[in-house]
């Protein structure tokens, strides 16, 4: 009886790679009230808040993303901060060294909306707003120019919704940068997507309509990180987009009284308060090797399974003119010393003889 293994030739096995995406939709009634913020969890220190797709403390929630808020110690805010100053610049400080590095100094980089970090001094963003997505959602990275953001641009808190700005990485299938320890990044873009047109009722005259009317933060596709400048929810040409008089938080405070008045939580409250729509391809790679397993006309047609067995001995045949008949349903991958290491299963047992030559084409995914 022919032996049960077989070498597989180097030229029978291929490597592939395979890039998976998947959808994912994140509605702004979740973040912002579905679950009268049963959803939202908050912690002791203080630093940062969780959001769930249902009530944090039902065993079916999936964590979606947490939310805090970050001061540099170059802000021109950060000596009027009467409230977690440290922790603000804690954050800042851990986010950024994470994910723009250090110079040639060894200062830690502060984000910079174009991401041009050194020729460029005057666009550092040093009030910042992180979103941190889950990798549930993210799994490997997000798909570079699908992300898209939706937030309320209504001055009144109550009614944030009737005017909105849309925050999109236009372009960053072919626009990133990869200057950061993480990986590579894309530049974040606003523009009007419903409502009274930004800058008081006229849009950028640097406008080009290719949708990347300003500047206001940085994607980190591999990490999973959104980092907004909070000069999006001011009230200049120069500074943003909101009325610098707008309701931030349900205090009535603006942007700037909240990230220097108020807590991390309600800064993140407030900012959950407007997220209208979060949208985003996720990214999987998949790697493969593929193993193509040949099976002569005189190769297999004998079992080893206990059923081949008849009275104790191999029934091989009834008729002394009849050929061997065997059926495959399973295929073993082994080791170079015969161990085992993976199995594939047959959809239906495959009928083998004499008169036939098969080719299994196994592959193997990790």
């Amino acid at each position: 009886m022919a032996s049960i293994y077989k070498t597989i030739r180097s030229e029978d096995i291929a490597s592939t790679r395979t890039v998976l995406h998947e959808s994912i939709p994140l509605t702004g009634t979740i973040v912002s009230g579905t679950y009268t913020d049963l959803n939202i969890k908050t912690y002791g220190h203080g630093m940062f808040e969780s959001v769930y797709d249902y009530p944090y403390l039902s065993s079916s929630a999936n964590h979606i993303f947490d939310l805090t808020v970050g001061i540099a110690t170059g802000s021109t805010l950060y000596s009027t901060i009467s409230n977690q100053k440290l922790k603000k610049r804690n954050i800042y400080d851990q986010m950024a060294q994470v994910l723009m590095g250090y110079d040639k100094n060894g200062n830690i980089n502060r984000f910079d909306t174009d991401g041009d970090l050194f020729t460029t001094t005057t666009d550092k963003m040093n009030e910042v707003v992180f979103v941190t997505l889950s990798r549930l959602l993210v799994k490997d990275e997000i798909q570079k120019g699908t992300f898209t953001l939706e937030l309320g641009a209504n001055s009144a808190y109550a009614t944030p919704f009737s005017s909105r700005i849309t925050v999109k990485d236009v372009g960053a299938d072919s626009d990133y940068r990869v200057n950061s320890p993480t990986g590579e990044y894309g530049i974040l873009y606003v523009s009007n997507s419903q409502g009274t047109p930004l800058f008081g009722g006229v849009f950028d005259p640097n406008y080009s309509g290719n949708g990347k009317e300003r500047a206001v933060g940085l994607l980190f596709y591999q990490a999973g990180v959104v980092a907004l400048t909070s000069s999006i929810f001011k009230g200049t040409a120069e500074s943003g987009y909101l009325s610098s008089s707008v309701d931030w938080q349900h205090a009535g405070e603006n942007i700037t009284a909240s990230f220097t008045g108020s807590n991390i939580n309600v800064s993140a409250d407030a900012l959950r308060h407007r997220f209208y729509n979060l949208s985003f391809n996720n990214s999987v790679e998949l790697n493969s090797t593929i193993y193509f397993c040949h099976l002569g006309a005189n190769e297999f047609n004998y079992s080893s399974n206990p059923t081949y067995l008849s009275g104790s001995q191999i029934k091989v045949k009834n008729q002394s003119t009849d050929d061997p008949v065997s059926y495959l349903t399973t295929i073993g991958l082994y080791s170079s010393d015969n161990q085992l290491m993976a199995t594939a299963k047959l959809s239906e047992a495959i009928k083998k003889t004499p008169a036939t030559s098969l080719t299994f084409r196994v592959r193997l995914d990790y």
